[in-house]
């Protein structure tokens, strides 16, 4: 009996390395693990439940459970019964997640931890959603836990930069992106490259199909994605916002006043007027403006040059000028060069920064990356850039 309570305890120890893919949580703590026996022959049932029926990380939960098993009674003595929760154990798993908090509470209050950005520009087609999505593996990659919010309704890309997509429906259609899963009244944010991720083009059923929505129903969707959508503890939450001054940008600065915003503009003077704007916007709102991103800086040459196609000082000019209207100074956080291996990697939906991390691009996006991991706020500067998963 002493043998089977001390295999007991470490099959029990064993399965608290299995990590839910979607929750990113120990199943035990989940509550997934509902009994434990050991057998006769000195192997192991293990019976575990599942969140719903047809979970999408099903097989992978069972695997990773059998061979935690099997680690402890040995090879081929693990047995695995699988069933569902019942919804009052979905509703008693989805209110632990939240701490208490209701449903329709938001998950990143003034007093969260999370440091959150507001990713902006004046006009569209900056690359404002390509340096977004970088810019959030770049952070995943170097230890923190990152979310996106797709808030570019009418022009969500994040999706599909980040390889978050299914085949065709039908030969020659458009590819899907993948589904979040829904959990009761919680939904798990699809991951790509250790990002978390929503947009509005995952739940749409034909993605070439425009999203003609006004004020009120763009205020309900944002809404619904910053307290509904499960992240977890995120160090850093990033919003790709759609281009310009119009609704979203007010509702994210209703909803999230403390949040700080990046905008992203172009070297030409064009671009960065219309930058300009965006930022005094967002202010108006109560938000800080921490910085500019200057996209298309430049072309580099075969022999080290760069060709400035687009011109040259503008993200300076937009930093310079944001810089009067605040306490502290806007900083130029980086300049991006125009590259292949960017536009590539984001129609690929494999980031540059870890398809080529050489390209100039790539190290650019990273030493920015390198100064939002370093600051010292949030869970960021708590955990000196580091947050275990």
């Amino acid at each position: 009996m002493t043998d089977h309570h001390s295999a007991d305890d470490r099959v029990r120890a064993a399965l608290t390395r299995v990590i839910d893919p979607e929750i990113r949580k120990p199943i035990t703590e989940l509550d997934m693990v509902s009994d434990v026996t050991i057998d006769a022959d000195g192997g192991a049932t293990v019976s575990i439940r599942l969140t719903i029926a047809g979970c999408p990380a099903a097989t992978r939960i069972e695997t990773d459970v059998r061979e935690a098993t099997e680690s402890v009674v040995g090879a081929g003595l693990a047995r695995v019964l699988v069933s569902v929760m019942t919804p009052e154990q979905r509703r008693a798993m989805t209110e632990k997640l939240r701490g208490g908090q209701g449903a329709r509470s938001l998950q990143f209050s003034p007093d969260s931890l999370t440091q959150i950005y507001a990713i902006t520009s004046g006009k569209g087609g900056v690359g404002k959603s390509t340096v977004t999505a970088n810019l959030a593996v770049a952070l995943a990659a170097r230890g923190l836990r990152v979310g996106i919010v797709d808030a570019d309704v009418y022009g969500f890309s994040i999706p599909g930069l980040l390889g978050l997509v299914t085949p065709p429906a039908t030969p020659g259609g458009q590819p899907g992106m993948v589904k979040p899963t829904q959990v009761g009244d919680m939904i798990l944010p699809p991951i790509g490259f250790d990002v978390k991720v929503i947009s509005i083009g995952m739940f749409v059923d034909d993605t070439s199909v425009a999203v003609a929505w006004r004020g009120p129903m763009l205020h309900r969707t944002i809404t619904q994605f910053l307290t509904e959508v499960y992240f977890g503890d995120l160090d850093i939450l990033l919003l790709d916002l759609p281009p310009g001054t119009g609704d979203i940008a007010i509702s994210v600065g209703q909803l999230l006043p403390h949040a700080e915003v990046i905008v992203v503009t172009t070297p030409q003077a064009a671009a960065s007027d219309i930058s300009e704007r965006s930022g005094a916007v967002a202010r108006q709102t109560g938000q800080k403006v921490y910085g500019v991103i200057e996209n298309m800086s430049g072309l580099m040459q075969p022999d080290g040059t760069l060709l400035e196609i687009f011109g040259a000082g503008g993200g300076a000019d937009v930093a310079a000028r944001l810089s009067a209207g605040q306490d502290s100074p806007v900083p130029l956080l980086g300049q991006v060069p125009l590259s292949v291996a960017l536009r590539s990697g984001g129609d690929a939906g494999l980031p540059v920064v870890l398809g080529d991390p050489a390209d100039p691009a790539a190290e650019a996006i990273q030493a920015i990356a390198a100064t939002l991991a370093t600051r010292g706020r949030g869970l960021a500067g708590l955990s000196l850039g580091i947050s275990p998963r």
